[in-house]
């Protein structure tokens, strides 16, 4: 209880202090461009700390650490995957996105492939902008429903209360500063990141190698893995063959997002000033990059240490846990806090991304057309307050496994089609509009398709997975009745988590329906590979095919 209090007041004083300093930098925002691109005028260090807090926010801190402690050095995978993609496009895309935006003149993602590819400039507005604000929509929705349940967790607050607090942290200045205030609240965000992903680590083999402590599960990483299980310390999780080349495909497969195609970090390319700052935001970029991804994985193996592989009941609090542990509980507070708040406020900068793209590409044209109509500056924010609203509506109102499965096609559909069309757009003056248009549809319904129908992954009980059940102390006449269904494939969650409630019944499966789950997916070729190649396929074919 002391500690919640703690963090509490931590929480309360770093919040309150965000809302006021993003307020601030929403003084200095007097034109649509200000509100849609910060003018294309921010330094590298705020372009490149921002786009780092957007694009890696909980996944960093609590995702990553989690996934790490749950699989051990099979992480190394994803942690690459990642880490190669953000170098990739910080060297060789960043600048060239920044010199495009500064030629073009453009205020959104959408904004610069329509102006590039002016042939079919307005449907490839409507489509993308219509994609992106859709997809991207539920994706705030869901931030706000990720908000609610963090609360729940940390403070015992109830999820529909914590779920409005969530929005009215960022909706304030969101609404009054656009992306000048996101970006740079972003920026504080990303320095209590790194600080976190830097300080907890060296403190945690400090603590592990000076603490005689019975309970510690090993005092050395390695030995920690070791006892874990052969699986945490291979690094295909145990697998072989063709299932060992799919465990790394999976993993290094989020290498393809990053090229471009995810609209909220490209947006920051775009507004970097000049080309000196681009180099500046660059070596930040990729610096930050490495050293958070090292102290992800390392709290995550620690968490290990401290715990064992079954110590704690939510892989996801791996990091919260092991600060708790490590540090004072005041400076623990510290650093819990900027995780949560930056998995709070990475609604923003999807808010952000929504409204600009529905303001500038929408409605903006048809205002044209009439004549008449508000300011662009304050449809803007008109526009902003009313996606809010509707996107906090819409958390409350829906299914939160409807939420979460549109925003499952998000890092495939919109990553890995838009990579394909800024790469071409980029490198291939061949490339057209019709090209472009065409690649957006079929890489968005390919992605659907393709994880909907369970290509993606299917659900399955193995002999690995009873191994993991028992060593997680799931009693024995559980085990017993899972045994039904055992080496039977759901190509969805849903369809496997009903034949688990027909075996044990309703209330004994919720109780175990979430770790039955975790050691019953069976993962099959990624939706983020196979969008990419398909993407690229159709781009390669329709610029060919179609005449310019």
């Amino acid at each position: 209880m002391e500690h919640q209090t703690q963090i509490l007041i931590v929480m309360i004083s770093y919040l309150t202090l965000l809302i006021l300093w993003g307020l601030y930098q929403g003084r200095k925002v007097k034109t649509d461009s200000d509100y849609s691109i910060a003018g294309r005028k921010l330094p590298g260090w705020a372009a490149a700390l921002s786009e780092r807090a957007t694009g890696e926010s909980s996944w960093c801190l609590l995702g990553l650490p989690g996934a790490a402690y749950v699989t051990g050095l099979t992480e190394i995978w994803t942690a690459l995957g990642c880490v190669i993609g953000i170098i990739t496009a910080w060297a060789l895309i960043a600048w060239r996105l920044r010199d495009e935006a500064e030629n073009y003149e453009v205020n959104t993602f959408t904004d610069y492939i329509a102006k590039r590819h002016s042939d079919m400039g307005n449907w490839i507005r409507v489509v993308g902008s219509l994609t992106i604000v859709f997809f991207f929509f539920f994706y705030v929705g869901a931030q706000f429903l990720g908000g609610g349940k963090t609360l729940h967790t940390m403070f015992k607050i109830d999820p529909i209360v914590g779920m409005f607090i969530t929005a009215i942290i960022i909706v304030p200045y969101t609404i009054y500063g656009g992306f000048r205030s996101v970006v740079y609240t972003d920026v504080i965000q990303a320095i209590v990141m790194i600080t976190a992903l830097v300080v907890g680590p060296i403190v945690g083999l400090i603590y592990l190698s000076s603490h005689v402590d019975p309970d510690l599960f090993a005092r050395t990483i390695p030995e920690a893995l070791s006892k874990a299980g052969s699986e945490y310390i291979s690094l295909t999780g145990a697998a072989s063959g063709f299932a060992a080349g799919i465990v790394i495909m999976g993993g290094f497969s989020w290498f393809f997002g990053y090229l471009g195609g995810q609209p909220q970090l490209s947006m920051r390319f775009m507004a970097i000033k000049d080309p000196t700052q681009a180099k500046k935001g660059r070596n930040i970029g990729i610096a930050w990059t490495v050293i958070a991804y090292i102290g992800a994985l390392a709290i995550g193996w620690i968490g290990i240490a401290i715990f064992g592989p079954t110590g704690l009941a939510d892989r996801e609090y791996v990091m919260p846990s092991v600060m708790l542990k490590i540090f004072p509980p005041a400076i623990a507070a510290v650093l819990i806090t900027g995780a949560i708040a930056a998995m709070i406020s990475t609604a923003d900068s999807l808010l952000i991304l929504s409204s600009t793209e529905l303001s500038e590409n929408i409605l903006k044209p048809q205002k044209r057309t009439q004549g008449v109509g508000l300011s662009d500056l304050t449809r803007s924010r008109i526009v902003t307050a009313v996606l809010a609203v509707i996107a906090l509506v819409l958390a409350y109102l829906s299914p939160s496994k409807l939420i979460y499965t549109i925003v499952g096609y998000v890092w495939a559909g919109v990553g890995g089609t838009f990579s394909i069309v800024i790469l071409f757009t980029l490198f291939w003056k061949r490339f057209h509009g019709k090209a472009a248009l065409v690649t957006i549809i079929v890489g968005m319904l390919f992605t659907i398709i393709w994880i909907s129908t369970g290509m993606e992954e299917n659900y399955k009980l193995t002999q690995q997975s009873f191994k993991k059940l028992n060593s997680e102390k799931v009693a024995e006449d559980i085990l017993n009745k899972l045994e039904q269904i055992e080496d039977k494939s759901f190509p969805t969650k849903r369809k496997f988590e009903k034949a688990v409630k027909s075996y044990l019944g309703e209330k004994k499966a919720d109780k175990y329906k979430s770790i039955i789950v975790k050691h019953a997916i069976e993962q099959k070729i990624t939706a983020r590979i196979m969008t990419f190649l398909v993407a690229g396929l159709v781009g390669l074919i329709s610029t060919f095919a179609f005449k310019r």
